[in-house]
């Protein structure tokens, strides 16, 4: 299993178009990019390829990273940063198998699918196949869980992704607060690699109009405001899960410049062989 992170950023992505804080110039600087989220996972024993989530910049990512096209994808939910950059497939692909959740989000009236379905249905090679979370599914040769976890106000799930061969283990918290339920959890277990949320350090939480909530033990916040962790709470959930690596994802510009890029921080372009 071969992980490459296409996207490590959060909804505008390091740098931010516009901004001039030390973060955003030192990242022009030092040729760091933090592009939207997007992951590409490659089963070398197939020679087939899962894309996790479609990033808005999906079309400089791969041109960037030189990553083969993805054979099926995987949507975690709807908003734009995960999702927009679906409609790249038009007269690209020949034909995509695109998972997503299949249960009713009370917000929207529709499942992740559905959406998904709907508001692409002029792309004639995207194939929406609904599936069940906390079931597992084959799909590129790798065991693929859907595991829902806690993004308000949006029905949102991270992923398991296992080689039934191998035995390597690949999780993603998706966005998501603290608050991630105990059978997702367990699914999410004992990973060789785990991609985690975390947005920002926990001593932004006073920045926020909500503040922050599960704190630690020391006080500390693991969750900002909602529905995304802090850093703290991101590795306080990889001490939970009793993760082997972990990579902090979904990063905004807004970590001061001396601890933007510190371990263990992602930025794009980092590959991982599980």
């Amino acid at each position: 299993m071969r992980v490459t992170l296409l996207g490590t950023g959060d909804t505008t992505g390091t740098p931010t178009v516009g901004c001039d804080c030390d973060t955003c110039e030192t990242a022009r600087e030092r040729g760091i990019e933090r592009t939207r989220f997007s992951v590409h996972v490659e089963n070398e024993r197939t020679g087939e390829s899962l894309l996790v989530d479609f990033s808005p910049d999906f079309r400089y990512q791969f041109l960037r990273d030189e990553v083969p096209l993805p054979d099926a994808a995987v949507i975690t939910h709807i908003h734009f940063d995960h999702l927009d950059g679906l409609g790249n497939v038009f007269r690209v692909f020949d034909s995509l198998e695109v998972y997503a959740a299949d249960e009713t989000d009370p917000q929207t009236g529709k499942s992740v699918a559905e959406t998904v379905r709907d508001d692409y249905h002029y792309l004639d090679p995207i194939d929406v196949r609904p599936t069940t979370p906390l079931e597992p599914v084959r799909i590129c040769g790798f065991d693929v869980t859907l595991v829902p976890v806690e993004h308000p106000p949006l029905l949102c799930y991270g992923l398991a992704i296992e080689d039934p061969e191998t035995g390597a283990k690949l999780s993603l918290s998706g966005d998501t607060s603290y608050g991630v339920p105990e059978r997702s959890r367990e699914a999410l277990a004992d990973p060789d690699l785990l991609l985690a949320d975390a947005i920002v350090p926990a001593r932004f939480c006073e920045h926020h109009p909500v503040g922050g909530r599960h704190e630690g033990p020391d006080g500390v916040p693991r969750t900002f405001g909602t529905k995304h962790m802090t850093r703290e709470g991101a590795l306080a959930l990889a001490d939970d899960l009793e993760a082997e690596r972990t990579r902090l994802v979904h990063l905004a510009h807004y970590y001061p410049v001396d601890e933007a890029f510190a371990e263990p921080l992602a930025v794009d372009g980092e590959t991982y062989v599980l």
